[in-house]
């Protein structure tokens, strides 16, 4: 794995200015824990208090209040997505999701600047849906497995030895891969658009479990990429089955990318978003989420009449985002997402293509 993500110019032999030098660098307040401080985060320490100790939050509420009185300077909104730790999802964020709900959210902002708070592929994809807006992601090495496992190159040796094989591409990768695919899908709609396209064979790139599970539930025949989460893919048959076995009520809601064996055992399958929107419809009196643990610990302060079962694979990745590398995002506007417009208008085209698509 790469020490970091590669972020192409934003065009070859030009010379364009910084965010720094477009917007100018705040120096860092003050953080200590007043009076004033505490009543300006109250309300939010009661979303996290089940997770946060109250002697704790003296340590995060300074940072907290300097995150919200300064994005309101810069006419920032922060983007967070589901597995964002819970100080960061119920206290800083303005809009949180999965990582296609937040970039296309980030379109209907008036906003100049966006936070990412998220990993490097996902900064990418609110830069080329929000292409006049500036993307900052708090630190530049919150990379992801699965995205680094397939580059652009890859992706044209695969048109060479499939030719006329459309090619159909998870969001979670990069901009570089994105412009070489035909379109680009979601785990919740992989489905739809492996289908779109009315023929019998399909290359659905680069998550091998997701592809797999789209196969269980198409006649198209899914050719696969050995990429894979290593948070989704740590997850076990053996280890649900014991969950169920040790608690027959407990409901496992679990991710597609993870493994099949996984997946058939779990009472519902889905995306981020779907996960979440199941716990809060059905409210089963026990739950079992299956993906980055961070995710039960966001949604639990909604439905607190859920029991969650937590097998905690956190994702390190999503954890080097945090408060301190916010605050220094937002003073000294870094780091900056850019991307080559040759790159760009590729990649984008395959993103809108599966957005336009009718559902």
């Amino acid at each position: 794995m790469s020490d970091s993500p590669q972020v192409s110019s934003i065009a070859t032999g030009t010379t364009t200015q910084s965010a720094a030098e477009r917007f100018g660098v705040i120096e860092r307040p003050t953080l200590e824990w007043t009076p004033q401080v505490a009543e300006e985060t109250a309300d939010l320490y009661e979303k996290v208090k089940d997770h946060i100790p109250k002697m704790e939050w003296p340590v995060y509420a300074p940072y907290v209040a300097a995150i919200n009185r300064l994005k309101k300077e810069r006419n920032a909104v922060i983007l967070a997505h589901n597995y964002q730790t819970p100080e960061i999802y119920h206290c800083v964020a303005d809009i949180v999701g999965d990582s296609l709900q937040l970039a296309k959210e980030a379109t209907k902002v008036d906003a100049e600047i966006i936070i990412q708070c998220g990993v490097h592929f996902m900064a990418e994809t609110s830069k080329l849906l929000n292409p006049h807006k500036t993307v900052l992601i708090p630190d530049m090495k919150a990379g992801c497995s699965l995205a680094e496992s397939i580059t652009g190159a890859d992706v044209r040796l695969l048109r060479e030895r499939y030719p006329g094989v459309p090619v159909v591409t998870y969001v979670n990768t990069s901009a570089e891969v994105k412009a070489e695919t035909d379109i680009c899908c979601t785990s919740s709609n992989a489905v739809q658009v492996v289908e779109s396209f009315g023929v019998d064979k399909v290359l659905c790139i680069p998550d091998e479990y997701l592809a797999q599970n789209v196969a269980a539930q198409t006649k198209v025949k899914i050719l696969t990429w050995k990429g894979h989460c290593e948070v989704h893919e740590r997850f076990t048959a053996e280890e649900l089955l014991a969950y169920k076995e040790a608690d027959p009520e407990i409901e496992i809601v679990a991710h597609p990318e993870c493994p099949r064996e996984v997946v058939e055992i779990a009472d519902y399958t889905g995306s981020t978003s779907g996960m979440i929107n199941y716990v809060k419809d059905r409210k089963p009196p026990k739950v079992l989420l299956v993906t980055e643990c961070s995710m039960a610990s966001n949604i639990s302060s909604e439905v607190p009449e859920v029991n969650f079962v937590k097998p905690c694979n956190l994702c390190p990745h999503m954890k080097r985002i945090t408060l301190p590398k916010i605050l220094d995002s937002l003073c000294e506007m870094k780091e900056e997402i850019l991307v080559d417009p040759a790159i760009a208008d590729r990649a984008r085209l395959a993103v809108e293509r599966m957005v336009n698509l009718k559902h």
